[in-house]
């Protein structure tokens, strides 16, 4: 196959080539999809180191797993989902996701932060959730950004659904404080 050929692959055509064990296709499927898994991965490692482990990790699964993918629905969602699950394992490894914060350590405020919210880049949210603690940010990901419920969060991590509940709570608590926080020093 020529770069050409490679360039103008559908995904479909794609999973058929790194199935066969192409490189070619295999480069190209990791090229076409890592830049966007490392922001998914970013979103629960603690750093860029550990969130390009997660990413590695991440894409040999996704390589040896590529031949049980049925051609329905989005390849980029399939891939992001295994993204999603190597994430929670090294969390589940390394015991961080549940750990929480104290109630009080987070001032729960409701104040409207809409100038702070209009003023911020996506790039500058994705840092404040950065900083949350490991409990909040796992839940906040997978409930606010990746769109699970709290029922399956409850399921993903072992925990009650209350618990999911409560730790996103706190999570947009703490939110609402870091903003504040940017709208008073602006």
């Amino acid at each position: 196959m020529s770069n050409t050929q490679a360039s103008v692959m559908d995904d479909n055509t794609l999973v058929i080539e790194c199935v066969k064990c192409n490189p070619k296709a295999q480069r190209l499927l990791f090229d076409k999809f890592a830049p966007k898994m490392l922001t998914v991965c970013l979103r629960y490692a603690k750093d860029t180191t550990e969130a390009e482990d997660v990413l590695q990790e991440g894409f040999v699964k996704v390589f040896g797993k590529l031949s049980d993918f049925k051609m329905e629905g989005s390849l980029e969602g399939w891939i992001r989902r295994i993204m999603v699950n190597t994430s929670l394992d090294a969390l589940r490894k390394n015991k961080k996701y549940l750990t929480d914060a104290k109630l009080e350590d987070v001032e729960y405020k409701v104040m409207s932060l809409e100038s702070a919210s209009d003023q911020l880049q996506a790039e500058d949210l994705l840092k404040l959730v950065q900083l949350l603690p490991e409990g909040y940010k796992v839940v906040f990901n997978l409930f606010a950004i990746e769109g699970y419920s709290h029922k399956e969060i409850a399921d993903l991590l072992g925990v009650s659904e209350n618990t999911s509940k409560s730790q996103y709570s706190r999570a947009r608590a703490h939110l609402r404080m870091q903003l504040e926080k940017l709208e008073i020093e602006r």
